[in-house]
């Protein structure tokens, strides 16, 4: 019994000790810094809401730039556009 008992704390240990060895490696690659915001919200043409000008999505219609929340409101404003004009 007392043997199993052995065994199986020598089993946990190599375990750990592998754990631990796996977590340096991890720990040595640089982590990617988060993107920097400047804060300037935009609004969005097809749904008026604000989001934040790093992650709207841009458009160019006759040389005036268009945000938009997400591909489905920017779809929505094009087709909008090309049946009005």
């Amino acid at each position: 019994m007392i043997r199993l008992l052995y065994y199986a704390m020598l089993a946990y240990l190599v375990y750990a000790v592998y754990k631990f060895l796996m977590g340096l490696g991890r720990r040595r690659q640089p982590s990617k810094p988060a993107p920097r915001l400047s804060g300037m919200m935009v609004k969005d043409e097809a749904c008026d809401t604000y989001v934040p000008k790093e992650e709207a999505i841009r458009e160019v219609i006759d040389g005036k730039e268009y945000f938009f929340c997400s591909k489905d409101c920017r779809r929505k404003f094009l087709n909008k556009v090309k049946n009005s004009g």
